[in-house]
């Protein structure tokens, strides 16, 4: 974990723990590092000689930019654009839009990286930056540190010390550029993605009052679906506010007073989806891979044979992939390591419990929109609605308790709290009846503990007594 950056970029609230000074300082170093190495990679051949072939546009480096829906957003971004033009960078503005997009953008135009302005699914004050790679990835943990070094005064790279970096002058200052291209291309992208009419089909959409309120229903309009979308009006401090994904409750009750086919729940940023069948019952990220899992097998494109879950995953989903005989890795909670893990072992599909599904042929990350007409497609091509779909995952009880403390490391390294984590684990695997996990949030100042059970009031009760130890050895902050 970094100093500023954890598993999901820079977070915290906006001009407290995230500011618009720490914004420009990104940008600063974004603009130069980018360019620095441009200049680098194309002052030298491979003996050592200078080549001057380049003008001065042609070393620019280009970064793209994209930003949610809350209000701190705007700021983040002129902070950012500031610091990157500063520092000689070109920076392309698509305003408000999803993290797949720009992700989508960043690799397809030939960006030399790419920066998104979102907390996801937190609450509106709150705000953060993510940075992309030129593929659109997740930024590199060295290159982070790098970014956490300038922000803290003590950069070294390139064979020296800068106590400070330069500015770009004259000729050499960036430019910003209205790029909203970008996010119409890519929502064509999308469609084009669409295998199906979705013609005579019933779907709600909630686009949490964030990103995707720009795009998601046009897509599905354009695929011909009938469309009935809420929270689909932002305004700057109503971003996952009883909407979205983390507030699925709303999207249920819409597809069962409008008689809906099928829902689909986007976060803030739309890197995440969850969808509810036509009963109105939640059909989450575990059950969403177990059903195209499930597809790509039947169909012979399940390279490796193997879904990546995380260790969140409900213990119901292995047992469904051991039925029809999918294997399945585990690894850290994080769309990041998911990626990494796919990327090293050449899987097509991960993802996580709560919505981040990466279908790696199509895109870098977890795409909330690509998933949803992912299930779209299966529905449409298997003639079967969500809830048969779903139906094989039994769903072990699970019970998770956010506990908010001081100092996560703390309290995981509390030789107490680790033996009652050891004494419930071991109470959980007689019989194979469950499991625990306790874990540290890897964006807010969080210990969240997971219990999974046969039975819901002993996975209730369990989480509990740990839950009450870290209270009772002072750590809960309320």
């Amino acid at each position: 974990m970094g100093r500023y950056f954890g598993t999901d970029g820079f977070r915290g609230e906006a001009n407290l723990g995230l500011t618009a000074d720490h914004t420009y300082k990104v940008g600063r170093f974004l603009g130069w590092y980018c360019g620095e190495k441009k200049r680098l990679a194309h002052s030298q051949k491979p003996d050592g000689f200078e080549v001057r072939w380049w003008g001065a546009d042609e070393r620019k480096p280009r970064i793209v930019i994209g930003k949610d829906t809350r209000r701190s957003s705007y700021m983040l971004e002129f902070a950012l654009i500031a610091g990157m033009v500063a520092s000689g960078a070109d920076a392309y503005t698509m305003h408000v839009t999803t993290t797949p997009s720009v992700a989508y953008i960043t690799r397809t135009d030939g960006f030399d990286c790419g920066v998104m302005i979102t907390a996801s699914h937190n609450p509106f004050y709150d705000n953060g930056i993510k940075i992309l790679n030129g593929s659109g990835e997740k930024m590199d943990e060295e290159t982070i540190g790098l970014v956490e070094d300038y922000l803290d005064g003590r950069l070294h790279v390139f064979g020296r010390d800068w106590p400070e970096i330069p500015f770009a002058e004259r000729a050499e200052i960036g430019r910003a550029v209205d790029y909203v291209a970008g996010r119409n291309r890519y929502a064509g992208y999308l469609i084009s993605l669409g295998m199906y009419s979705f013609r005579g089909v019933k779907v709600g959409l909630d686009c949490a009052n964030g990103a995707s309120w720009t795009i998601a229903p046009s897509v599905f309009e354009a695929l011909g679906a009938e469309v009935t979308i809420i929270n689909n009006e932002p305004d700057g401090t109503n971003i996952n506010r009883d909407a979205g994904s983390t507030h699925i409750e709303g999207l249920q009750r819409l597809v069962r007073e409008k008689k809906l086919d099928v829902g689909f729940a986007f976060d803030g940023d739309a890197d995440r989806c969850l969808a509810v069948d036509e009963n109105g019952d939640l059909v989450d990220g575990d059950k969403i891979l177990y059903i195209y899992g499930r597809y790509m097998k039947e169909r012979g494109k399940l390279l490796t044979n193997t879904v990546v879950t995380t260790v969140m995953s409900n213990y119901g989903l292995y047992k469904a992939f051991d039925a029809i005989g999918v294997s399945y890795a585990k690894t850290q909670v994080g769309d990041k390591y998911v990626h990494d893990y796919m990327a090293r072992n050449g899987c097509r599909l991960g993802g996580e419990q709560s919505g981040h599904i990466i279908f790696s042929k199509y895109a870098t990350t977890g795409d909330g929109i690509l998933t949803s007409l992912k299930v779209m497609q299966v529905m449409m091509d298997r003639q079967k609605p969500l809830s048969e779909l779903a139906a094989p995952v039994p769903v072990y009880p699970q019970t998770l308790i956010n506990v908010r403390v001081a100092d996560k490391e703390l309290v995981l390294s509390d030789p107490e709290v680790t033996a009652k984590v050891e004494e419930v684990g071991q109470r959980l695997s007689e019989g194979d009846r469950g499991r625990v996990l306790v874990r540290g949030s890897g964006t807010e100042p969080l210990v969240r503990v997971m219990v999974e059970a046969d039975r819901e009031e002993t996975a209730q009760a369990l989480a509990q007594e740990i839950v009450d130890l870290i209270g009772e050895k002072g750590y809960r902050v309320d």
